[in-house]
């Protein structure tokens, strides 16, 4: 027996033609670890028995009445799953929860197996997924090469056919970043949609519990069942009752960076694939629109450049001045200097923020989306080790401001450089648009890969299942 593929579809499909189990799927997942090349993408996994058990509880189920009837996924490890540490990255900050954040409790009411917790860059804090006591965690494609962060591990996992889905955070990118360097779908949707309760912060009031994918389609039916209102999440809110329309399913309008604004780093690959994708766009009915993104930008230089620092201090800080030793340099570097941001600058930062909202609102009157990059160009592990501030605020410039502008944004693969390596664009529209965007990531991911209906092998390295 061997499944066609891990897409969620296809695992359903499967599971209601009596073709296999989930402890079948699961028994191959198994076997399979041996044979994985270990790109550091996991930190702990659950106990092969209580992954079959998992599986054998859902023979009591009908296929079709579970959503995510016997699909594998990942957590990553700064998001609680009972009975494990979670770890931030971080060993000596570990704690043994006894419930599982209630995002993944959904998940597994409505029949998805927990796999295990991936790597992340330490306490959230990175883009690169090198920021790990546990090494670096490697590129699917290219292990030279960083996978992204700071939910790394999820995306690799996803990536390399260990898991259907993934779940991970994204203050700042930590999602898209991962998503576009490993050639999956990367739904950050709009804040408070899904609970954050059960999930170590970065920047409470900004952070956002996300999805990794390998299709669009994957990540909605995930999104729908993870999605709730939880009353116990002082920054959870539930979904409008008449959301703002925005049909991106013909004719659209779609912003664009004007040209002086955009930066690859001298990446003339990713340019080169990021105007295809503009062609692309254009062949589904869009219709581009230039669009000033410094105010964009300027908000961005607000998170890591402004008051939100010391947000991130009042997650982990007094645990970091406690255990220093305990705390890679890099995190230190970034975490602890929000410590000494006086409140006065809280405020200043809150009003430059409610003026720039004020200006880049008024984007969403021309365009029905905007698409960016999701990041200028990617790097060799051993150049973000000789220069981790730079590099890593590079990889942040069209990411940054997505959360801090309350947007929601997806990641959607766009082809492939000239050495293998994946490219990805963003689609960002304002909050509530998460499922009009997934419907464009959709269309367009149709349009760019034309081997999607071919299975996993086809859209992503080193797959091992059965005799894949």
């Amino acid at each position: 027996m061997s499944p066609p593929s891990l897409l969620i579809s296809e695992l359903l499909a499967g599971y209601r033609a009596r073709r296999f189990t989930p402890l079948e799927i699961i028994e191959q997942l198994l076997s399979a670890r041996a044979l994985q090349p270990d790109r550091h993408e996991w930190i702990a996994r659950l106990p092969e028995a209580r992954v079959r058990d998992a599986a054998r509880a859902l023979a009591a189920h009908a296929p079709d009445s579970l959503p995510l009837y016997g699909v594998p996924f990942a957590i990553k490890d700064n998001i609680d799953l009972q009975g494990l540490p979670t770890t931030a990255g971080c060993p000596e900050y570990a704690y043994t929860p006894d419930v599982s954040a209630p995002v993944v409790e959904r998940l597994m009411a409505a029949g998805a197996i927990p796999i295990g917790k991936t790597s992340l860059d330490q306490f959230a804090t990175g883009l690169t997924g090198v920021r790990s006591p546990a090494g670096a965690c490697r590129n699917s494609f290219d292990p030279q090469f960083i996978s992204g962060g700071s939910s790394s591990g999820s995306a690799v996992a996803v990536a390399t056919g260990q898991v259907s889905f993934a779940l991970g955070s994204d203050t700042a990118g930590s999602i898209r970043v991962p998503a576009a360097f490993n050639n999956l779908i990367g739904l950050k949707p709009t804040c408070g949609s899904l609970s954050t309760r059960g999930v170590v912060p970065a920047c409470r009031s900004l952070d956002c519990v996300a999805v990794l994918a390998l299709t669009a389609g994957d990540a909605a039916r995930v999104a729908t069942v993870a999605r709730a209102f939880d009353p116990d999440d002082a920054y959870s809110r539930a979904a409008p009752p008449s959301p703002a329309a925005r049909d991106l399913t013909r004719d659209f309008r779609f912003g664009v960076p004007d040209p002086a604004q955009l930066e690859f780093f001298g990446d003339e690959g990713y340019r080169a694939l990021f105007t295809a994708a503009l062609a692309m766009l254009e062949s589904l009915g869009g219709a581009a629109v230039r669009v000033d993104l410094e105010p964009f930008f300027a908000a961005g230089r607000l998170l890591y450049g402004g008051p939100w620092l010391a947000e991130r201090y009042c997650a982990v800080g007094p645990f970091i001045d406690a255990r220093p030793e305990a705390v890679l340099p890099v995190t230190r570097a970034v975490i602890s200097p929000g410590r000494l941001i006086p409140a006065t600058e809280a405020f200043t930062g809150q009003y430059r923020l409610r003026q720039l909202k004020r200006v880049t609102a008024e984007v969403w009157h021309g365009v029905d989306v905007l698409v960016t990059p999701t990041a200028g160009t990617i790097y060799p592990i051993a150049a973000v080790a000789a220069d981790p501030f730079v590099l890593n605020a590079n990889l942040a410039l069209y990411t940054n401001f997505t959360n801090l502008l309350d947007l929601a944004s997806v990641a959607v693969p766009a082809g492939f450089r000239g050495d293998g390596l994946p490219f990805g664009i963003s689609l960002t529209a304002p909050a509530w648009s998460d499922e009009a965007l997934l419907t464009l990531a959709a269309r367009f991911q149709a349009v760019a890969n034309p081997l999607l209906g071919a299975g996993v092998g086809a859209l992503i390295p080193d797959v091992i299942l059965g005799g894949a």
